[in-house]
């Protein structure tokens, strides 16, 4: 009899993983649960009665590396090649993104002239940052703050306003608080090997390929900077469900695992919203401060490694205008922390994707990002902020830094509590790049060593001693993409069932 895996959690990593697990030649059986009463997790997207289309999530993926690649052959695979909007890299929401600083809009430097002049919000020319990166000695310490690390490497107003901006607008984090080698681990690796970021990156990071498809090659040749789905990224995860069904993937909602506990065959049984089942692996796709809560008595050690693991509650506010016209033309702007803490920046959603704009007059779709790390203190308790407040900031911001006066024709306010992960300083040694299976033992972590023991060690030793079979997937541990949610997802089958399964 084929064994059964429970994957825990219905958002793209707990769908990527039962995709892997179930198209290999002799797969085992397989049951997704969760809690909720859809599929997709941060996946999320509102088609409008004119067609357009809002994200409440990512609103699109990068096709680069190999997990891109890899994304992109899954895609090509659940048959969605035709549906594929590409972003080229000479398109303006590739080439354009600006910063939002002292009450003005400044475009990110780039080509020549920004290297060798100091071209505003910026008071010197890049050229400085770039030759203090190639002189500056390498860091020693096994990890620093994201900001201690740009500053060191590029100064203090490169990582005050550029690094401080695009943490935020990736990790809705401060980069006080976020590692750099977590976070970061290209560039932090680029300085360890190379002890320049720049000349490190310059000379390849040997991350290898993914899987080859028309799909990625037509990335490369048109040199994609993202692409979207033509009825938005939600339609990613119901091609997902669709493709499971008809492999025989039992797909379950409403289904809160409420509590794990060993069998004493060596498997699981799980405690579910309304009964229990039993799995000889299970697959967790939740948070890590979720799945905390629901190991038993025994796995104590484990769980309080994994609630050090925060997150921050993002709101996304979508925001539909007619017959206006934007300031600048780019894939949208950044906010630093000094200039707004609540506001982490502004995306204009119809520059990159107009086929999303619908088809009533001319339409403009904004979507406004607030809070984050700073949610609390600008808002309040995530859990009951009014969405009234969120919608007025949202509107004030698109006003103060855009121009536009009117009154959005249409709006969406969605709060996503806990929703980024925080790589915190030490997270690597908490977690490294670890998917953990029976007996086995964490991937190494980068080699940088340590001089004492730490977590990683401890995780490492309590499940290779009590032989878990559990694999911890998704974006508590190995990155915060959905790239690289679906590839912690292949990397955990692969490990379970072998790469060629």
């Amino acid at each position: 009899m084929a064994p059964t895996v429970a994957v825990v959690g219905g958002g793209i990593s707990g769908l990527a993983a039962c995709y892997h697990l179930s198209r290999g030649p002799r797969p085992p059986k397989v049951l997704l649960l969760e809690a909720g009463a859809r599929l997709g997790g941060w996946l999320q997207s509102t088609r409008a009665a004119d067609g357009a289309v809002f994200e409440h999530g990512p609103r699109g993926i990068r096709p680069g590396g190999a997990a891109g690649a890899d994304t992109l052959h899954m895609v090509s695979e659940l048959g969605l090649a035709g549906a594929v909007l590409p972003v080229p890299g000479d398109h303006p929401a590739s080439r354009n993104r600006f910063l939002y600083v002292a009450g003005a809009l400044h475009k990110l430097p780039s080509g020549l002239g920004a290297l060798l002049r100091p071209v505003p919000p910026f008071s010197r020319a890049l050229l400085w940052s770039g030759l203090r990166d190639l002189v500056a000695p390498a860091g020693t310490e096994p990890d620093e703050s994201i900001h201690t690390f740009a500053s060191r490497r590029f100064g203090r107003e490169v990582a005050d306003i550029a690094v401080d901006s695009v943490c935020r607008g990736v990790f809705a984090g401060d980069c006080r608080a976020l590692s750099a080698r977590s976070c970061f681990p290209r560039l932090f690796q680029a300085e360890r090997s190379r002890r320049s970021v720049l000349l490190g990156l310059a000379l390849g990071s040997g991350d290898g390929n993914g899987a080859e498809s028309g799909l990625s090659r037509r990335a490369r040749t048109e040199r994609w900077s993202q692409w979207s789905l033509r009825g938005g990224m939600e339609t990613l995860p119901q091609a997902l469900a669709e493709f499971l069904r008809e492999r025989g993937v039992e797909l379950r909602c409403h289904q809160r695992l409420q509590s794990l506990r060993r069998c004493h065959h060596g498997g699981w049984e799980l405690t579910l919203t309304d009964g229990t089942v039993t799995a000889d692996h299970v697959v967790s796709a939740l948070p890590a401060a979720a799945l905390a809560e629901v190991l038993p008595a025994e796995a104590a050690a484990l769980a309080q490694e994994l609630r050090h693991i925060p997150a921050v509650s993002v709101a996304v506010v979508n925001l539909q205008y007619k017959d206006v016209t934007l300031p600048v033309t780019g894939f949208g702007h950044l906010v630093p922390s000094s200039e707004d803490g609540s506001l982490l920046g502004i995306v204009y959603d119809s520059v990159a994707f107009p086929e999303h704009n619908g088809t009533g007059a001319a339409s403009l779709r904004l979507t406004v990002m607030l809070g984050g790390a700073w949610f609390e203190q600008s808002f309040g308790d995530p859990a009951t902020v009014a969405p009234e407040l969120l919608l007025h900031r949202a509107q004030a911001a698109v006003r103060e830094q855009l121009g536009l006066e009117p009154a959005p024709t249409h709006s969406i306010v969605r709060v996503h509590q806990a929703c980024i992960p925080q790589y915190t300083l030490g997270h690597w040694q908490r977690t490294g790049k670890w998917v953990l299976r029976s007996g086995g033992a964490p991937d190494a972590p980068s080699p940088v060593p340590s001089t004492h023991p730490g977590p990683t060690e401890r995780i490492s030793r309590f499940l290779a001693e009590h032989h878990l079979p559990l694999s911890l997937i998704g974006a508590s541990y190995s990155g915060v993409s959905v790239n690289d949610c679906i590839a912690s997802a292949k990397a955990a089958v692969e490990r379970l069932l072998g790469p060629r399964h």
